[in-house]
Formats: C-alpha cells, structure tokens, sequence
C-alpha cells in the first residue's frame, strides 16, 4: 500500500484513502485548480417550470425529503469561499474515476452532458478525442464561472437536476458526479437522463450512498442521546447500492453496471470533518434537520468519535462510499439474451460429453 502525505503550514494533514492506495488531498494554502481558459458563454437558464411533458417523464411527483433551494445555497456560499478549490479533493477524486470508466468505452462521443456537473471535476480528466463537445448543467453560477479548464468546447446552462430542459434523444453521453443524492425524486432524474439520451447512449454517474459517513452519524446520536436525551437525524439520508441497480432498471436502462468504492479521508477532528463538509456543499439539506446543534453535545460527539473510530496518532476517519453506476438506453444493435426454452443443448447433456480429443502433429 503506497502512502502519500503533502504538509501544509495552514492546516493539519489530511490523508484521502482508498482500498489499495492512499491519495493525499491539497491542503489550504496551496493553489492546485489549473488556470481557467475562455469562459464559453454562460447560458442564463431561469430554472425550468414542471410542464406537463417533464412531469410526464418523471413520473409525477416523487417524495419531498430535501430543501432544494437551500442546497442550491449551499452550494453557492461554497463557492464564493475564498479558498474554495481547497475543498474539492473528493470530488476531484471522484470525478477521476468517473472519467476513467468513460475512457473504458471504444467510441467517440459528439455530445454530452454533464449533470450536476459542479467545477467540472469530470470534465478536467477527459479529451476531445473521447468527447467532442459537452454541455455543463449546474445550480450555481459560481460554481459554472470556477470550472476547471479543459480542451473539449463546452457550453454552460444553469438548470436544476430535477428538471432537465434538454429535448429528447439530445445526448450520446450523461455523466454525472456526487450530485444526485441531494434529489428529490431520484427514479424521476433517472427517467429523465434516460429521455434525453439518445438510442444506445449510455449514463456514467457517481453518487454518495451506502454508509457513508457513519462514524459522524453515530458519534452525533450518541452524544445527543445522552445529553438531551434523544437525537435529531443531522445526516441525510443515502441511497443503498442494492437498490441503484433497480432504480435504473425501472427507468428504462439496460446493460446496468454497479460497483462500489470506499474512500477514507483522515482528519485531525471532527470539527475538521463538519468544516469540510461544509465547503464542499454537502451539509445536510433535509427538511426534518435540526438547526442548532449545542455546544455539549458538539463536544461529547467529539470525544465519543476519537474514543470509538480514533487512530493511534490522534486523526479520525471519515469514510464515504461513492456507488458508480453505467446504464445503456435500449438500441437494436445491442447484445440481448436469447429466449426462453431457445437453447439447444441441455446442461444435462455435460456428462454425456467426452474428453477433447487433441492431435498432435510431429
């Protein structure tokens, strides 16, 4: 296991872990985001209206767990963070890894999408000669004005997750990257990436599911139980990666891939977990949160995370689970199961079959 640690004089160490290898994140202090080239004319978007056709390729109205605009402010205030690019090692991370399996596929795609798209931390990691023009879609103009810089030719448009206003069968490719798990009506979204991509298209996306950050989540209803006397939920809710796969099933994609990644990122305290939450975007937004958080029960939850998941030389883990997932829209040209009862050959008949016969010649 290779271990990489970069020191900063700002802040503590913080180490990015992954099952085999250990990344470290930059720390404040160190400007790392590549200068940004020619900005491409940003695409001022009010928010689509839910008309009839979008509510219709949604499948109506899913169930209202997040504060949508206070996630879209979230956001924005993290973006408008001084030092904001210090915040974006996940992401960047992740949106490595989402590149990678877009480079897996042996073709060339003319036009993509990247959903959610953030400071493109995807589209950093690709070539023109993978994708030939993409289209960024995002909630936050700070967040599209501070993309990272690229060679593809890309066009910016302001738009809500939820509500896509992209035509039908527009796109060869929708990418997506630690964005929609903050999502209302999440088969929804899936209908809707599925609309508007076009016949053999195919869906790349990364989200946050699974237990993630359950060292936090526990540490906080520990101490809240104890000094309160019962607790309020202060991490959203995640997506289970035994159900992703149904949930594009259900909106039409086939050929589905599902895997799961655990990223450990090392810290120096809680305190330091929750600020970097904080500055990434990713606090909690749900309806049913709990505004104040008191100061007792702050610190008994610190204590009780170093007590229970602390490491010797004093960091705590934070650990996330990115659930990757690739759908393809239904086309005739590809590979389909064969029928029922179309099978020639019985696998009773395996027995009955002899050794291979091998000639040699001399």
């Amino acid at each position: 296991m290779n271990k990489l640690v970069s020191k900063s004089l700002k802040s503590p160490t913080r180490v990015l872990m992954t099952c085999t290898t250990w990344f470290a994140h930059p720390q404040r202090g160190v400007l790392t985001a590549a200068p940004n080239t020619p900005k491409s004319r940003l695409a001022s978007l009010k928010p689509p209206q839910r008309t009839e056709s979008r509510r219709r390729r949604s499948g109506g109205a899913g169930v209202n767990v997040f504060d949508r605009e206070m996630k879209r402010r979230q956001r924005q205030w993290a973006a408008s963070l001084q030092e904001s690019q210090h915040f974006d090692y996940l992401r960047d991370e992740v949106g490595s890894r989402v590149a990678d399996r877009v480079y897996d596929i042996a073709r060339t795609f003319p036009l993509a999408l990247d959903v959610g798209c953030g400071k493109s931390h995807i589209a950093q990691h690709l070539s023109k000669e993978v994708v030939e023009r993409l289209v960024l879609a995002d909630t936050s103009v700070d967040r599209l004005n501070q993309r990272s810089a690229c060679e593809i030719p890309t066009r910016c448009v302001l738009a809500d997750e939820e509500f896509l206003p992209f035509p039908e069968n527009t796109f060869d490719l929708v990418l997506s990257s630690m964005s929609l798990h903050w999502i209302n009506d999440l088969p929804g979204a899936f209908r809707q990436i599925q609309a508007v991509l076009k016949p053999d298209g195919v869906f790349i996306g990364a989200v946050v599911g699974g237990e993630t950050l359950f060292e936090l989540r526990c540490s906080l209803q520990l101490a809240e139980t104890e000094r309160e006397g019962g607790f309020s939920p202060h991490i959203s809710p995640y997506t289970a990666v035994s159900d992703l796969g149904n949930l594009l099933g259900q909106a039409g994609f086939n050929m589905l891939t599902v895997d799961l990644d655990e990223i450990q990122v090392d810290y120096p305290s809680i305190f330091e977990v929750m600020t970097d939450l904080q500055g990434m975007g990713e606090s909690n937004c749900a309806w049913n949160r709990k505004s104040v958080l008191h100061r007792d029960s702050m610190l008994a939850a610190a204590a009780i995370y170093r007590e229970m998941y602390g490491h010797p030389d004093g960091c705590v883990p934070a650990t996330f689970h990115i659930l990757y997932m690739i759908g393809w829209k239904p086309h005739e040209s590809q590979a389909r199961p064969a029928k029922r009862g179309s099978a020639t050959v019985s696998f009773s008949d395996l027995s009955r079959v002899g050794p291979a016969v091998t000639t040699e010649t001399p």
